[in-house]
């Protein structure tokens, strides 16, 4: 009996040291070596890349209109039929006019997760007439800037092109 209970103290040790301590050492080496901005959490100086932030006003793009609680993930599942919805659905769609942005459904709309860093090109060039204004840059010049942030399907088929919007304000600051 004294065996097999030290038999079984050896192999879990021997597993523990494996699998609990040079596996994930490796996985965080090749993770840092190979996909360091990634592994560091995707950071810029305004924030990071996979979590959106909310921007207001017509100097800056606008992301979907999620809440700016990156703890509070999900969406509030509320129906078409919901009034609470709708009227927020409806001060969304007068704030977005009131800005000179035509209203798209992603702009009005939450994300699933409530998170969501990105939009669609035709919400970002929806956008730029506004944005353009507001900085007192030409249209030509913002929908340039759009345009060299699309970033494509992957793999030219898998999912749909799609704007950062942290990344597309970052480039507009750095047009001044």
């Amino acid at each position: 009996m004294l065996v097999q209970i030290r038999r079984a103290v050896v192999i879990s040790v021997i597993f523990f040291l494996l699998l609990g301590l040079a596996y994930p050492a490796v996985e965080t080496l090749v993770g840092n070596v190979f996909f360091s901005h990634q592994a560091g959490g995707s950071l810029t100086a305004n924030g990071s890349t996979l979590v959106g932030q909310q921007w207001t006003g017509p100097k800056w793009f606008q992301g979907r209109d999620d809440p700016d609680n990156p703890g509070a993930t999900g969406s509030a599942n509320w129906g078409p039929r919901s009034e609470a919805f709708v009227k927020i659905l409806e001060a969304r769609i007068y704030l977005l006019r009131s800005e000179g942005i035509t209203p798209t459904a992603d702009l009005v709309t939450g994300s699933g997760s409530g998170v969501d860093p990105d939009i669609s090109p035709a919400d970002a060039y929806a956008q730029a007439a506004a944005v353009a204004k507001a900085n007192g840059l030409s249209h030509g010049v913002v929908r340039r800037l759009i345009a060299s942030q699309v970033v494509g399907s992957q793999f030219g088929f898998l999912g749909n092109s799609y704007v950062n919007v942290l990344q597309l304000n970052e480039a507009l600051a750095r047009l001044h």
